[in-house]
């Protein structure tokens, strides 16, 4: 019997060391929950395209937005953990959603984390015609008219959502969420002013900013932002406590063999180091990341007791 149960165990170390000795053979799917056109999107099709260099094959980024991002999330922990297929999550769908409500999917069950790939604060977005040209001007607003101001976010347990939220309790306002299918569509009515305000990535709104669209009220780095310099951070703008930074990763389907997990991340990291993919995050205002598993890892659970305690004391509620 031991020597039977040896010759199952050798023969499933030698085919793992086999297979990620020649991995990648195939083209390679990386699956965003967001729609195309957004920071994630962007960013993400940033990275396949230098994964495609290092790894010589073909990475394909496929698109499975809605339900906050449990449709691709649900997708993406479906597929076979053979190292050909990863996602690309936001925060939102892998660290704050599963906090705020029972979602579909179990982040420690149905994934392996690989890679941190990218941080960068929020910013408090108006319409150009807005009366509101400081933050303390929409919370006076808010104040005088609990209930009746409203913002748009990319859906329930987005960051774009929890940070209104947050804004919301340190502020001591009162204003109402309108959840879309994705941030770019909440943009895009913020900017023909359907909605009041907006917590968005940088990204997406620079053009509206530049064309005179949309005007910055802060941010919620700690410094301010490179490519808003002009704009103050919520400290400076009477609102204390308020720092928080967006954060995205990377992911395998669980059950994916360690050997080909070690190739994923040996190749993800490569890919992270190169000029251009870093230049290019952080003219979008994102900062590559470059950090090991065990950093990762430490970094998801730190950001959970966050959120946690964030969600918990302020009481955020999902929708």
């Amino acid at each position: 019997m031991r020597k039977y149960i040896f010759i199952v165990f050798f023969a499933a170390f030698f085919s793992h060391t086999v297979l990620a000795q020649s991995y990648p053979n195939k083209p390679i799917k990386m699956i965003v929950t967001n729609p195309p056109g957004g920071s994630s999107d962007i960013m993400a099709r940033i990275l396949a395209q230098k994964l495609s260099d290092v790894w010589k094959q073909t990475v394909l980024v496929e698109n499975k937005p809605g339900a906050a991002g449990s449709i691709g999330m649900v997708y993406a922990a479906s597929q076979p953990p053979d190292g050909y297929s990863f996602l690309f999550g936001a925060q939102g769908s892998t660290i704050v959603t599963p906090l705020l409500s029972k979602v579909p999917y179990d982040m420690a069950k149905d994934f392996i984390p690989l890679n941190l790939i990218a941080t960068g604060p929020s910013v408090l977005m108006v319409n150009a015609a807005s009366p509101y040209n400081t933050a303390q001007d929409l919370i006076s607003a808010a104040k005088a008219k609990p209930d009746e101001i409203n913002y748009g976010s990319g859906g329930v347990g987005t960051a774009a959502h929890l940070g209104a939220e947050m804004f919301n309790n340190l502020a001591q306002i009162k204003t109402v969420h309108v959840p879309y299918k994705g941030g770019i569509a909440a943009i895009n009515d913020l900017a023909a002013n359907q909605i009041q305000f907006s917590f968005t990535d940088p990204a997406p709104v620079l053009s509206f900013i530049k064309s005179g669209k949309l005007k910055a009220l802060a941010v919620t780095s700690a410094k301010r932002f490179p490519l808003l310099p002009d704009v103050p951070t919520f400290i400076e703008s009477g609102v204390p406590n308020f720092i928080t930074v967006n954060s995205w990763g990377t992911y395998a389907p669980a059950g994916t063999p360690a050997p080909i997990v070690r190739q994923m991340q040996a190749g993800i990291q490569k890919a992270m180091t190169d000029p251009d993919l870093v230049k290019r995050y952080a003219e979008m205002g994102f900062e590559a990341q470059n950090i090991s598993a065990d950093e990762f890892k430490a970094f998801l659970a730190s950001e959970n007791a966050r959120y946690g305690k964030l969600i918990r004391d302020n009481r955020i509620r999902s929708e």
